[in-house]
């Protein structure tokens, strides 16, 4: 298995709003679909208290051993799965359904920290990007395998990068001479195939590419689209759902799904973004994006 940090260096986002929205009472049972460092489910379990249920879900199993470690005691079942799988996981623990659900689809921190998974531009491990390293194909096996032009529109398509032809085609150059396999390598050859920007952006020019490579060997679009769907079903009325993205595909997922009067009543009618205070604390919570209904 993976091995993670002794403690979780992740920083939730946006964790006063998800409370507001959620609107937890002691005793509520309550579903977070995206474990990752466990920040968020700790506020869960403390909201629900000792006499509620906290259903925590992740994909990674790294990050349910380490948080059923550091959530000892606290009234949390683990999952390892797909937040989509979610009817069948409440089916497990015999539940019908729950007063609320929460999903913070962003990267963990803890994933970036792990170099031997190649979620960081600088690690020298090789290029998985698989949130369950044990599922799935890895990216650098994609990277190698597909045709220029498959790959220029995977990029464009999940990376909504505008210089992904540019990028296929040195990905198929560099790797006639040999295969790809470390992400920092590959940070590189994605830099290296992008026009210089003036000024500078404040993103690392690879962010996009690898973006998408990740939405792919995951099924990030599909997974969360059929939770979309399902979740409803595992609510009860009035129960809570809010989902916060971290790029322009997810958020627009949410947002047609929250437009479904038949469904849900929207609780926001724009996504909120983090406050000040909490981008400079946390700069990578700035692309956040929190959207918020109830179940009809």
């Amino acid at each position: 298995m993976t091995a993670f940090p002794s403690a979780s260096k992740h920083v939730s986002v946006m964790p006063r709003e998800s409370l507001s929205f959620l609107a937890l009472e002691p005793g509520m049972t309550v579903v977070d679909g995206t474990l990752g460092g466990g920040g968020h489910t700790r506020l869960l379990a403390e909201a629900i208290g000792p006499t509620g249920r906290v259903i925590a879900i992740d994909r990674d199993p790294a990050a349910i051993e380490r948080a059923a470690s550091e959530l000892a005691g606290l009234p949390i079942r683990f999952a390892q799965a797909n937040f989509r799988d979610l009817p069948e996981v409440l089916d497990a623990v015999e539940l019908d359904a729950v007063d609320a659900v929460l999903l913070d689809v962003g990267l963990s921190s803890d994933q970036l920290a792990d170099r031997s998974r190649g979620f960081s531009y600088e690690s020298d491990g090789p290029l998985d990007l698989r949130f369950d390293p044990t599922e799935g194909e890895p990216a650098w096996r994609l990277v190698n395998r597909l045709r220029p032009e498959t790959l220029a529109d995977l990029i464009y398509e999940f990376g909504e990068e505008r210089y992904s032809r540019r990028i296929a085609r040195k990905i198929a150059k560099v790797r006639e001479r040999q295969p790809i396999e470390s992400a920092r390598d590959f940070a590189k050859l994605v830099t290296s195939a992008i026009p210089r920007q003036s000024p500078p952006s404040r993103i690392h020019p690879a962010t996009r590419t690898f973006q998408a490579l990740r939405i792919a060997v995951n099924e990030e679009l599909k997974s969360l689209r059929i939770a979309l769907e399902r979740i409803p079903d595992c609510l009860r009325s009035g129960g809570r759902l809010v989902v916060i993205s971290f790029h322009s595909l997810e958020d627009r997922l949410v947002k047609t799904a929250f437009r479904s009067p038949q469904t849900w009543n929207r609780l926001t009618r724009s996504p909120l973004e983090p406050q000040a205070d909490e981008v400079a604390a946390n700069p990578r919570s700035r692309s956040a994006r929190l959207r918020a209904a109830a179940r009809i």
